[in-house]
């Protein structure tokens, strides 16, 4: 049995229990601090969808949107453009069946020189812009993309530098400039243009971004030991050259996101009337064989818009077209069976202004 000395000790030590309790620092509360910040409280527009705003919400995008497709639509429809594919047609009658014969003949050294007509349809007023057309080239694949120098680009004093080029980065011994596979697969067909018996002057000036010829490509970088190695790739570079004067490599470098891409290759600065036959002489040099690809001459004039492109104007009907649809639902079931509205003092904005 307890006494009473034993049930006054057990009691003082319940109690310097209880004050120790007492006297430790409560735990924090993972509740964060209150402010009008973090409980988006501030002053903001909260607007009521009610059925009249909804409806000239859509109205005004239908009345914005569709005169504006209207007009992209009618740009991208003025727009000239004759697409011609040759790879083919430019191939000798015997290799027209066969892959192999046709890789032969292109890796052969003959001249592979081939005519193509071409009938202007419409008036195309100059600059009349010329690109090759390739399909099937996946110029995005990582490690063409990652096989190239842009410091060697740019510097002549970084020549060497020819660690992210291979497998094109020396050739006999010697380091490549410009090196990688992106140059070293180069576009080489050539275009000549003939117009009764007048040639077509093609400009080649300018075809390039302003940036990359100032920017990404030296003037004092000239090519050296260019497509000397055993296997050729593409086209060759004028040694004496800079590589920022050389616009064909500049524009083959940016390269495409698509397997199938276009590439300015020149200017036409005189108009075409129509029903003009043009005669186009072109050398078929460029492989595209080995990978089934294709290879196309387009010949386009353009609008304020840009080039000839459908989609931009049919986006902005289809979702004009789509609003005033809506909006036009929205006005039947509003006239035909409408809702009584509710009052909106009781949102708790408009009951609790300052926000606790």
């Amino acid at each position: 049995m307890m006494n009473n000395s034993d049930a006054a000790s057990s009691t003082a030590v319940i109690g310097a229990v209880g004050s120790a309790e007492a006297a430790a620092p409560r735990r924090n509360s993972k509740r964060p601090k209150y402010s009008r910040f973090t409980q988006q409280e501030l002053p903001a527009c909260k607007p009521i969808l009610t059925p009249r705003w909804v409806i000239s919400a859509f109205l005004l995008v239908s009345v914005v949107f569709i005169p504006i497709g209207v007009a992209a639509l009618f740009a991208s429809r003025d727009v000239v453009e004759i697409v011609d594919r040759y790879d083919d047609v430019c191939v000798p009658s015997n290799s027209s069946s066969s892959k192999a014969d046709k890789v032969q003949y292109i890796q052969s050294n003959v001249t592979k020189s081939c005519n193509i007509t071409i009938t202007v349809p419409k008036r195309m007023k100059s600059p009349i812009y010329i690109y090759y057309q390739l399909d099937n080239f996946y110029q995005n694949h990582r490690r063409y993309v990652k096989s190239r120098s842009d410091t060697q680009l740019r510097y002549n004093a970084s020549a060497d530098d020819v660690s992210a080029c291979k497998p094109e980065d020396v050739a006999n011994g010697n380091r490549i400039v410009p090196c990688g596979l992106i140059a070293w697969s180069l576009f080489n067909d050539t275009y000549l243009f003939t117009l009764g018996n007048n040639n077509l002057t093609v400009n080649k000036t300018g075809i390039s971004w302003k940036s990359d010829r100032d920017h990404k490509f030296g003037k004092d970088v000239f090519p050296t030991n260019f497509q000397n190695g055993t296997l050729i790739g593409g086209g060759h570079l004028n040694p004496s050259i800079p590589l920022s004067g050389q616009e064909d490599l500049i524009v083959w470098m940016r390269t495409a996101a698509l397997p199938t891409f276009r590439k300015l290759y020149g200017r036409i600065e005189q108009d075409l009337q129509a029903n003009d036959v043009i005669q186009v002489t072109l050398e078929n040099n460029y492989n595209t064989y080995s990978f089934s690809g294709k290879k196309m001459l387009v010949l386009s004039t353009t609008s304020w818009l840009g080039g000839k492109n459908d989609f931009l104007g049919i986006a902005y009907l289809t979702v004009g077209g789509l609003c005033f649809f809506l909006a036009m639902l929205f006005t039947l079931i509003y006239l035909i069976k409408p809702r009584r509205l509710g009052d909106p003092s009781y949102l708790s904005w408009n009951r609790l202004p300052g926000g606790r």
